[in-house]
């Protein structure tokens, strides 16, 4: 993988400082981000990842903001979330909440700072879940249990954040949402479209997401079998009506993940 490391005093220029103001470069805001960012402990920016803006390679691009990999003083590595200047106002300042929200149930990256135009995170070096799953195919035994783990993790994840009325938004689609690190540990990442306003859904969504349709539902069947779609539908109508954990669990019972063996993997 490419990586490009910039100080801070370079990332002034037009060529690096266009992601700190995306999508339009303005000299001014790029000296006040530097300024924040000087303040969050970073001392360099890593242009690195699978995404590519302005052409420089990135971690991650959405509507709020470009995701790059920062440096800091104390020789860590962290995620840092830039705003564009086009989103909406404070929408840094939201997800920092929620993300606060999240780690306080054990979900989510560690937030490790944010301004009004940064927020920064723990890194987490790993594969999104497609990526990830698509990896363990060729070891058929070995990959159904790494998988049933990571799959209860995520539904364990999904029910805390259930538990404490907050809706990550997104989960009905979550490529791009939940990174597997090298450990095997699912991380569900990106709460940008984060509500404690709402109903939640998380359980739901995920469980639509990984077991009754489409693409993802399909390669999990593929390596766990036959999944009583019937049953699971029935099962999640019922814990959307009243979400206490004995419905969650009646879930996990359906899906073959409520008594797993850590010892067999």
């Amino acid at each position: 993988m490419t990586e490009i490391i910039v100080s801070l005093e370079d990332l002034v220029s037009t060529e690096y400082g266009l992601i700190l103001c995306y999508p339009k470069y303005d000299r001014g805001e790029v000296e006040r981000r530097i300024g924040e960012m000087r303040k969050l402990g970073v001392r360099a920016v890593c242009f690195s990842g699978n995404k590519v803006v302005a052409g420089l390679p990135v971690l991650g691009k959405g509507y709020v903001g470009i995701v790059v990999l920062a440096l800091l003083e104390d020789g860590r590595r962290a995620a840092l979330k830039i705003s564009r200047i086009d989103s909406k106002p404070n929408r840094i300042i939201h997800e920092a909440r929620m993300i606060s929200m999240a780690n306080r149930v054990g979900v989510g990256p560690k937030i490790l700072g944010y301004t009004s135009n940064l927020l920064m995170m723990e890194y987490i070096e790993g594969h999104l879940l497609p990526e990830w799953i698509m990896g363990i195919i060729g070891d058929r035994e070995r990959g159904s249990r790494r998988l049933r783990w990571v799959l209860r993790d995520i539904l364990e994840q999904c029910w805390r954040l259930d538990s404490i009325g907050l809706d990550h938004g997104e989960l009905s689609w979550a490529d791009k949402h939940i990174i597997v690190d090298g450990w095997d540990r699912p991380h569900i990442i990106d709460f940008e479209a984060a509500s404690d306003g709402r109903k939640t859904s998380n359980v739901t969504s995920i469980s639509q997401y990984l077991f009754v349709r489409g693409r993802m539902a399909s390669l999990v069947a593929n390596i766990l079998g036959h999944i009583e779609a019937e049953r699971l539908i029935q099962a999640l109508r019922t814990y959307k009506m009243e979400r206490s954990r004995e419905n969650f669990e009646s879930i996990l019972k359906i899906l073959g993940l409520l008594e797993l063996d850590r010892d067999s993997l």
